[in-house]
């Protein structure tokens, strides 16, 4: 079946129409096994369409392909909640042999599709899972409110405006982020805006030709917060299964000169051996038992049948 519904030329069938047929139904029938579960799956997809009209020119396909990303984590698509995003991006239409398919004009054929991100609020969802955690927070630090940060003790001394209208407004200099085990161990970062600058300009080759499509042109500080989270949980967090799962889908999106679009999967922003010197690592008295739970929907289904 083509990836495009088409239900009349030059028409594009709508994401709940799409999601109706029978082919799309026994496809998530087979991932999810649950009446219930599915009905709900499919219903936060067209909520979340609805909020983001771009996903209704993306395919269908891959509009599944994101959302059983984030339900496999038992994260919610709804863009108020923040755990993950579906990422809209335009590539070419291939063949079955991997060639450009051409228009009448000889000219390659674009399609929009949809990939899966994480929010930083979905990294929280994850590491509260993991039931090994007292607190965990981030939080952008503003102008004239850090009085101290010591990275070898990591402590940190800072006097927050009470005013939230007026903190808002006030400019953002940096980043803290920081979490407590049950057992006692702590670990906390700080970075200084212009170090989260440095970082994703390294690290995000979209935000990098800063063409203004990217998260980090959009919403800087929601990026920064996940780059804090990854970057703590990496280090000193409690890597699960469904953690792993959600470092390895996270993505970035670039944008080429010809108008084309490239997907790199994975941040690569894992920690090399010379951020092991940011700050002092202390030895908690019991390690926390990792969890292994396996992810949400084990049976498995081929998009590609679609």
């Amino acid at each position: 079946m083509s990836d495009n519904f088409m239900t009349a030329p030059g028409q594009k069938m709508s994401l709940s129409a799409a999601f109706a047929t029978p082919t799309f139904q026994a496809a998530i029938h087979n991932a999810l096994n649950d009446a219930g579960r599915e009905k709900t799956f499919v219903s936060s997809i067209i909520a979340a369409s609805t909020i983001n009209p771009v996903l209704q020119e993306c395919t269908p396909k891959s509009v599944l392909s994101a959302a059983l990303v984030g339900e496999s984590l038992k994260l919610c698509p709804s863009p108020q909640m923040g755990h993950y995003y579906f990422v809209p991006y335009e590539n070419k239409v291939k063949d079955r042999n991997g060639r450009d398919v051409l228009d009448e004009n000889g000219r390659p054929v674009k399609q929009k599709s949809a990939q899966f991100q994480m929010g930083y609020k979905g990294y929280i969802q994850l590491a509260l899972r993991s039931g090994q955690y007292r607190r965990i927070n981030v939080l952008s630090i503003k102008k004239g409110e850090l009085k101290k940060w010591d990275p070898l003790t990591e402590e940190i001394e800072v006097e927050l405006i009470e005013d939230e209208d007026a903190r808002e407004q006030t400019e953002t200099i940096g980043y803290y982020a920081a979490f407590e085990y049950l057992n006692g161990f702590r670990k906390a970062m700080y970075w200084s805006r212009s170090k989260m600058e440095r970082h994703a300009l390294r690290y995000s080759k979209g935000y990098a030709a800063k063409k203004g499509y990217t998260f980090w042109e959009k919403d800087f500080d929601a990026m920064a917060y996940k780059t804090m989270l990854r970057q703590l949980i990496s280090k000193w967090g409690i890597m699960t299964v469904d953690m792993q799962m959600a470092f390895e889908q996270d993505v970035d999106i670039i944008q080429n000169d010809d108008g084309s679009t490239t997907v790199v999967s994975g941040y690569d922003d894992s920690p090399t051996p010379a951020d092991y010197t940011d700050s002092a690592v202390d030895a908690p008295d019991s390690a926390p038992e990792e969890s292994t739970s396996a992810p949400a929907y084990e049976r498995q289904v081929s998009l590609s049948d679609l």
